[in-house]
């Protein structure tokens, strides 16, 4: 397929039409790539959520809150909502994510060190680099987020 927006290096339009190309693209991504709700719950995600936390295959992570599927270990050991832990109103991430929502500010490569289950029940730390950002789609606001690992 050939087509001048390639050497231009201007858009993806052409894959507009294209949903099966674009899902397999995200998820081919290495980064963690959340798509979140008003409640701050996962409305999607991409394959990499389970290289990258492993903790989020055991269970259905459809509409159910960041730190949950993602392994949070303060979450998990306060045995508390996302959210409604002791830790949630520092959580950088989680603070990213409601500014964008609320104020249309994105948040651009931050680093964050944190504790994480993983599937085994073991805690690790884990550096990440984030970014957030809002926008709206067929009138849903939403907040994208993108996690990496961050080799230490």
């Amino acid at each position: 397929m050939y087509t001048n927006l390639a050497s231009t290096n201007v858009t993806f339009d052409f894959l507009r039409g294209s949903n099966e190309f674009l899902t397999l693209v995200l998820n081919n991504i290495n980064s963690c790539i959340l798509l979140l709700n008003t409640r701050m719950e996962l409305v999607s995600f991409n394959d990499a959520i389970t290289s990258l936390f492993p903790h989020s295959t055991k269970s259905n992570l459809n509409y159910i809150k960041c730190g949950e599927a993602i392994g949070c270990a303060y979450q998990i050991e306060e045995t508390k909502e996302c959210g409604k832990t002791s830790r949630c109103f520092s959580c950088e991430i989680r603070m990213s994510a409601i500014s964008s929502y609320l104020e249309n500010t994105p948040t651009v490569n931050k680093e964050i060190t944190r504790p994480f289950y993983n599937e085994m029940g073991k805690k690790e730390n884990k550096i990440l680099r984030y970014s957030t950002r809002h926008f709206t789609f067929q009138g849903e606001r939403y907040v994208i987020l993108i996690l990496e690992l961050k080799e230490s």
